[in-house]
């Protein structure tokens, strides 16, 4: 057998795996996340030990786990959805696998364009998605606005992600809101006029590439760049010490920079409803806030909460004041727009 189809078949297996003890216990909280372990695992880790609550985690790629949702109907053992963007956080109350989630304490603390308008999920962090320049090639004030990269100056200078990446789909359901259909299909078709490359990898090889003068600028998330700037590793630090970070659509009346969150669904049939909005609340309090900003790189959600020295070096920046439940809605029209614009 190939290596890859191995490696199907294993995650197929893993995902259809129930969980461990998942019947009935009172203390516990069973969780599907398209979140990587090792970025919510030790805050998890933390909450078992303060309040006695087993956590089962189950780890996959987010439409998967959408997916194990559907075909499990009441009969999930899953609590949680936690997944990286809004519009997948969309797609699930879309799909009715969600439920209202009711707490004074998430209310207080998460502002209302990072949760859904009806309650069906919250955003637990955030992360912006700006320009990333090299230094050593681009002025900071030759940049102005997402909108402006289509000029003729930027011609073989711009790397991103493939269209299928939802980041990117997000941006310009974002841009929809923002300034039509129209306009965004034509900014994408400029955009990619302005490509350095066909897009390929994640944002830490769009990251990378710039740092290596393949392009000139990116469109990446903070995080990438953070994580690079936090490595042990000499080589990413170089890295992260060529490029820099400009905050596009600042100007006064302007939208601001774009943001999205990383998120949590409260089950439709969660069988440990109080124990789950228990963990939420305890992911948006200042310490575990704090956490998320020193250990991964993301912005609290909860106002107030001091941010890494990483994200401090790069300055404050307005950012979109835009709802996210948009995102998910204009996702359709954002992925027409992109493959009208031959965005591979």
């Amino acid at each position: 057998m190939k290596k890859h189809a191995l490696v199907n078949l294993v995650s197929a297996c893993l995902l259809a795996m129930p969980f461990v003890n998942s019947v009935a216990a009172e203390e516990e909280i069973n969780i599907y996340s398209a979140r990587k372990e090792a970025l919510i695992k030790p805050l998890l880790d933390q909450f078992s030990e303060e309040t006695g609550i087993t956590i089962n985690l189950v780890t996959g790629k987010d439409d998967a786990l959408l997916q194990k949702l559907k075909l499990e109907g009441e009969n999930t053992p899953a609590d949680l959805l936690f997944t990286a963007d809004a519009g997948r956080l969309h797609r699930a109350k879309e799909a009715s696998l969600t439920q209202t989630i009711e707490s004074e304490v998430l209310e207080a603390n998460i502002p209302a364009k990072l949760r859904d308008p009806d309650w069906q999920w919250v955003g637990l962090t955030y992360r912006a998605r700006p320009i990333m320049y090299a230094k050593d090639r681009v002025e900071p004030d030759d940049l102005s606005t997402y909108e402006a990269l289509v000029e003729p100056k930027w011609q073989g200078r711009i790397c991103v992600r493939s269209s299928g990446n939802i980041y990117n789909q997000s941006l310009l359901a974002s841009m929809i809101a923002a300034d039509g259909l129209e306009k965004t299909e034509q900014w994408a078709e400029g955009l990619v006029e302005n490509f350095a490359r066909p897009p390929a990898g994640g944002d830490t090889d769009q990251i990378k590439a710039v740092a290596a003068g393949e392009c000139d600028i990116a469109i990446a998330n903070t995080y990438y760049l953070a994580r690079l700037a936090k490595s042990a590793d000499e080589g990413e630090q170089a890295i992260a010490d060529k490029v820099a970070v400009f905050w596009p659509n600042q100007g006064e009346d302007e939208r601001g920079t774009h943001i999205n969150v990383s998120g949590a669904a409260l089950t439709q049939n969660a069988a440990n409803k109080d124990n789950a909005l228990q963990l939420l609340e305890y992911m948006t309090n200042d310490d575990a806030q704090a956490w998320y900003s020193d250990v991964n790189g993301e912005y609290p959600v909860k106002p107030g909460v001091e941010v890494s020295d990483v994200l401090k070096s790069w300055g404050a920046f307005k950012s979109d004041e835009l709802n996210l439940s948009e995102l998910g809605k204009n996702n359709a029209d954002a992925l027409k727009a992109m493959d009208k614009a031959g965005w591979k």
